[in-house]
């Protein structure tokens, strides 16, 4: 492990003609640093590649000076803490590409979470539903489109979840889409209660979550087990609203479209069931006479008035069941 004493993090404009890379970074690590050079200034968005650089400039044009907290290196990565209240930590990781090219990959711990895993999203229709309109709740910022699904949005408030559908002019089923900051937020403020609850009223409903579950035990400012704790609560107490840790942005709406697709299908055969049943009639009982005459054409002595004995009762009953 190698650390460096805090310095400054500096960003400038590379000053190398027609290169795709246009700025340069200055990693205050060792005697005289790091020199790369990079896409962006931040990975606001998305992994940023680097590449290293040959030096700084005599005369560099300064973008960015940040005092930094800390510049640790563990083994092929980079861990550097700015002196700065957002945006402040970053990571550099060092890996070997096809060709045995080094490669460069500046990430922040949310960048590095929004990574797609190796996997291909299927296209079929979600439960055979052809054009599945979703209802996105007019409050939702930053919207999932479903745009790799078959798959409408039209934008309406919803009372509960942030995604639903509705069959026969009713939501039936909805989804409360939450990253994991916000997990958390609304887990140690009280407000899951009431999000569950609102969602237990529907027929079909869920909580999905952008993230691992595994990233819960790697929170620092908070306790994992209260989050924990807190998760296994809410699912005791609410049992019928499952919460899905679907690991990125796009496996929490595949899986989204997924399940709420089958609640429309699920609502429209409860519906058509409910509607071709034929109750059944109700129990008729009989009068004294039909049982008096009952009972006389099969040999029992009976009197025309007062009670029938239960020995005649009971045979009655028997000889009808």
């Amino acid at each position: 492990m190698s650390v460096s004493m805090p310095a400054d993090f500096v960003i400038a404009r590379n000053p190398e003609e027609g290169t795709t890379l246009p700025y340069l970074l200055r990693i205050p690590l060792g005697t005289d640093g790091v020199v790369l050079k990079a896409k962006e200034t931040w990975p606001r968005t998305g992994k940023v590649y680097c590449h290293r650089a040959v030096g700084w400039p005599r005369e560099p044009e300064i973008v960015e000076r940040v005092p930094v907290r800390s510049c640790v290196r563990r083994g092929a990565a980079i861990d550097l803490v700015l002196d700065r209240g957002r945006e402040n930590r970053s990571q550099f990781v060092l890996t070997r590409i096809r060709g045995g090219r080094e490669a460069i990959f500046w990430q922040t711990a949310r960048t590095a979470k929004q990574a797609r895993p190796a996997v291909a999203l299927p296209t079929a229709r979600g439960s055979g539903v052809r054009e599945l309109e979703i209802l996105v709740d007019s409050h939702e910022r930053y919207a999932w489109t479903f745009e790799h699904q078959q798959a409408t949005t039209v934008r309406q408030a919803l009372t509960a979840g942030d995604y639903g559908v509705r069959v026969g002019g009713r939501v039936v089923a909805a989804v409360e889409r939450k990253s994991l900051q916000d997990l958390v937020s609304t887990l140690t403020s009280g407000r899951m209660r009431y999000v569950l609850a609102d969602l237990a009223a529907l027929e079909s409903a869920a909580v999905v979550v952008e993230d691992r579950y595994s990233a819960v035990f790697k929170l620092d400012r908070v306790r994992p087990a209260v989050v924990a704790d807190g998760l296994g609560e809410c699912q005791a107490r609410f049992p019928t609203v499952p919460i899905v840790f679907c690991e990125t942005r796009a496996l929490a709406q595949e899986w989204t479209y997924r399940f709420l697709a089958a609640a429309v299908v699920h609502a429209g055969e409860t519906a058509h069931a409910e509607a071709e049943a034929t109750p059944l009639p109700a129990a008729v009982e009989p009068t004294a006479a039909q049982v008096r005459q009952w009972a006389r054409s099969n040999g029992y002595a009976v009197s025309d008035r007062g009670r029938v004995s239960r020995v005649v009762l009971e045979a009655f009953a028997r000889r009808s069941g």
